[in-house]
């Protein structure tokens, strides 16, 4: 079990990357990062997790796709207002599978996959945006990359999903500007 309790903003996010990578990606690799984040054992198998709620899953994460892919605070919050009205409910405290005492905005513990995954990614969302005045989501910057990030922490806005592709980007900037300032009488440069 996840020691730091809940993380549905990463949930999101992993999931979102996973789908936007792989769109058709199985019900067996849902269910094991629907795992990863410690959804039950016994929710992700055989009916309570067939191979529709994987579909209605992916297609969940396809929506959120576009809100981790705007930039712009007024359209974000808009974006996530019109989710919450559409799937989620008044707050209310839920405990099982032995976690933690943690919110739920579904409609109910008979919520499909697809409505609770966008439920409880715009509410992770909106909370986010409320407590850092912006959005410090996004979707990775570099080159041949379909990964979203989520960045809270402090210091500059991110820009990349991992220090592979910031790294990855800064070096190919360099060979560019690099070669964009090479001789053109065909001595090498230094």
């Amino acid at each position: 079990m996840n020691q730091q309790g809940f993380q549905p903003a990463q949930r999101l996010i992993d999931i979102a990357s996973a789908v936007r990578t792989t769109p058709d990606l199985s019900r067996a690799a849902l269910a094991e990062l629907l795992a990863h984040h410690d959804e039950s054992p016994d929710d992700l198998t055989g009916a309570a997790f067939s191979d529709e709620d994987a579909r209605e899953l992916r297609d969940a994460a396809v929506l959120m796709s576009g809100i981790l892919a705007e930039a712009d605070i007024d359209r974000a919050a808009l974006a996530l207002n019109r989710v919450l009205a559409a799937h989620a409910s008044a707050p209310r405290l839920s405990r099982h599978d032995g976690h933690a005492w943690h919110l739920h905005v579904d409609h109910g513990d008979d919520a499909g996959w697809g409505a609770w995954f966008l439920a409880s990614g715009a509410l992770a969302l909106a909370r986010i945006l409320s407590e850092h005045g912006r959005v410090t989501w996004g979707a990775c910057e570099a080159s041949n990359c379909r990964n979203f990030y989520l960045g809270t922490g402090p210091g500059s806005p991110r820009r990349y999903c991992s220090t592979t592709c910031a790294s990855r980007a800064r070096v190919a900037a360099h060979r560019r500007r690099k070669q964009q300032a090479a001789p053109t009488d065909g001595r090498p440069s230094r």
